[in-house]
């Protein structure tokens, strides 16, 4: 993802300052030699910024207007490892889901209410995560209840509950509502979202990228993801037979098909099949590049490498669905 740093470059000058005080203030040094720490991720959350600030003290109004999602994600990064504590709304104590929200949009000058339920009522909504894009609200629960910020790819940035830290996460279900806070116009216009036709979902023919957007929405996975896919598997073939016996558009196994109750030469059913093997592999992997070993090898050879298989066959495939991704031709 390409983030655009303009008006974040006061804050970085500062960050050494402050990665010294608040490792004076708990009594331990940062990690020799490490930028990744906890004290460097608080860098934007302290009193030299303050809460409701903009960033390298802009006027928060010009801030809000020229923040783009990129920043958003960018800045809520920066609290990567900050304890979940509830009603927590200082990074230095610890962060709720919520909490986390307000800051991050605080350091960016723009001011959201305390709660995950008001903030889901803010801004414009967004019709599903197909369309989502990097910096929107995703809320959970019906009344809300827990509420992140979309990260792009299928990721949100959240603070998810008691025992954990603020952590990148795959959206592990469907949200109730997705809110849009900054303008259109404030978006990167370098990022490649989800529900645009970018990648293998613009290769795609017209009749598969429906279904593709249908299946993102109901589980959270990016469709250009789940044509990616497709594309890898079978060239978008939907009555594609492998070697193996893998068939039709999302090369599904004749046991795997039936353990989701579909039926694999369906290209619908396929896809929403695909959809939700990819979606559980995320929840449990947390990356795209191990959901994606996942379905190719199976969950059980990615636990037991502890990340992507020795598999030439493998690792070729994870870096080819990817490349799709991206728009290129690997």
């Amino acid at each position: 993802m390409s983030v655009d740093l303009s008006g974040l470059v006061a804050v970085q000058s500062r960050m050494l300052t402050i990665q010294s005080r608040f490792a004076a203030a708990s009594g331990a040094a940062p990690a020799a030699g490490s930028a990744d720490t906890f004290a460097t991720r608080l860098a934007v959350a302290t009193a030299d910024t303050g809460t409701g600030s903009a960033v390298g003290g802009a006027d928060p109004a010009s801030a809000a207007n020229s923040a783009t999602g990129d920043q958003v994600v960018a800045d809520a990064r920066r609290y990567l490892g900050v304890p979940y504590v509830w009603g927590g709304t200082d990074p230095q104590q610890g962060l709720d889901c919520s909490g986390l929200v307000q800051r991050v949009y605080a350091d960016l000058g723009v001011d959201l209410p305390r709660v995950a339920a008001d903030q889901a009522r803010q801004g414009t909504p967004v019709a599903s995560l197909a369309q989502a894009r990097p910096g929107d609200l995703l809320a959970f629960g019906d009344p809300v209840d827990h509420i992140g910020i979309y990260a792009g790819n299928g990721q949100m940035v959240v603070a998810p509950k008691t025992g954990d830290v603020v952590k990148v996460e795959a959206v592990y279900r469907t949200p109730t509502a997705i809110r849009r806070i900054l303008p259109d116009a404030a978006s990167s216009s370098t990022t490649a979202y989800a529900g645009s036709a970018t990648g293998a979902l613009a290769a795609a023919p017209a009749a598969y990228r429906d279904l593709f957007t249908a299946a993102a929405a109901r589980h959270g996975v990016p469709a250009n993801l789940l044509a990616s896919v497709a594309r890898a598997e079978s060239g978008f073939n939907p009555s594609a037979v492998s070697r193996a016996g893998a068939l039709g558009l999302m090369q599904l196994m004749p046991g795997t098909a039936r353990s989701l109750g579909v039926n694999p030469l369906d290209p619908g059913q396929a896809v929403d099949g695909a959809a939700r093997l990819l979606a559980q592999d995320l929840r449990t992997f947390g990356s795209t590049e191990l959901a994606l070993a996942a379905y190719n090898a199976g969950p059980d050879a990615v636990r037991r490498y502890g990340g992507v298989p020795p598999y030439a066959e493998t690792r070729a495939y994870v870096q080819r669905v990817l490349a799709y991704q991206n728009g290129g031709a690997a």
